[in-house]
């Protein structure tokens, strides 16, 4: 079974080739991070101009690096939400027609499904259930895995999600966009000396909540001397948002009594968080570097366990920008 993968939920173009949801033929991803690094964030409109402009040759890039010819695909798998609607519709609308044209199922996938999905390419024994947490840029989200594609909601953030507060940090800390990396870096140089807010919430709480400590960051940066304590100041920020992380996951697998998580999205490539997640006493999974950001690899394996369980799209499919992974059910016919 080959699918091609599909993404274009924010700021990358990217294709991929999957091989029975497990082997990654193919992964190509086009960044538009120096387009928008000028101006400190994603710029909606540059963003979907720029995907017009590179699926196309993104697309052929996957199939010749595959060594697979588009007639040979078995299926088109593609992000149809959550994320930006423009560069959604752009990949939801070449996927449509490449589907309609090769005669092959159209497979809409949940972009949150398709980070969790990350995990089966990078342990190809892993099976459901287990527990996931997608940490990203726009999402910081636990998950129980009861099998593929049944999932319920355990906790979210209830204001910015952690790869957001990384990228708000890091303007507070003069640093380029996108901010994680950049945080890292600078934390490395500096010990965790400035004491900043650790949100917890209620005690059984699997939520998270990043707005204050982001604030605090700015308020603290206003104080001291930004030449000699700011990379104390990234240090304290990342060890604490970490020290909540890891704190929420010991609830959660208490609270489940599961002995085995995955972490997936962009922020779970952060060496330091995955120094931490040493301590936890479970399994933890986590994908390699190269899938842990959007991809098309991540999108064509998830679809092939909607494909496996009989489910393809309609033409009729549509990008949506807010999209519950749970509430995915209009996105399907039975073929």
């Amino acid at each position: 079974m080959l699918i091609l993968g599909i993404e274009t939920s924010c700021d990358e173009t990217a294709a991929a080739i999957v091989k029975d949801g497990r082997e990654i033929l193919s992964n190509v991803i086009y960044t538009q991070i120096p387009l928008h690094m000028p101006f400190g964030g994603v710029v909606p409109e540059l963003a979907s101009r720029n995907h017009v402009e590179k699926i196309v040759p993104v697309v052929e890039a996957a199939f010749h690096q595959a060594g697979v010819k588009k007639e040979q695909i078995d299926a088109v798998a593609v992000t149809c939400g959550p994320g930006l609607v423009g560069p959604l519709i752009v990949g939801v609308s070449f996927a449509k027609a490449l589907s309609y044209g090769l005669g092959v199922p159209l497979i809409g996938v949940h972009h949150l499904d398709g980070h969790i999905a990350a995990n089966y390419l990078s342990f190809r024994d892993l099976e459901p259930p287990f527990l996931a947490l997608i940490l990203s840029g726009g999402h910081s989200h636990f998950y129980n895995v009861r099998a593929f594609g049944d999932y319920e909601l355990l906790g979210a953030t209830r204001d910015d999600a952690l790869g957001e507060a990384f990228d708000k940090v890091a303007r507070t800390l003069d640093l380029p966009y996108p901010g994680g990396p950049h945080v890292e870096k600078l934390a490395l140089e500096g010990e965790p000396l400035i004491e900043l807010p650790m949100t917890l919430l209620e005690e059984d709480s699997l939520d998270f909540s990043f707005s204050g400590i982001k604030s605090a960051v700015k308020m603290v940066s206003e104080k001291i001397d930004m030449n000699t304590q700011r990379a104390h100041l990234a240090s304290s920020f990342q060890e604490t948002v970490f020290a909540i992380v890891t704190e929420k996951i010991r609830r959660a697998l208490a609270k489940t009594g599961e002995n085995r998580i995955v972490i997936a999205g962009g922020v779970a490539a952060n060496q330091r968080l995955r120094e931490l997640l040493k301590e936890i006493p479970a399994e933890v999974l986590y994908p390699p570097l190269s899938i842990c950001t959007d991809n098309g690899a991540m999108i064509a394996a998830a679809g092939y366990y909607s494909w496996k369980q009989g489910k393809c799209s309609p033409l009729s499919l549509n990008a949506r920008a807010n999209l519950p992974l749970s509430s995915t059910k209009d996105m399907w016919i039975n073929y």
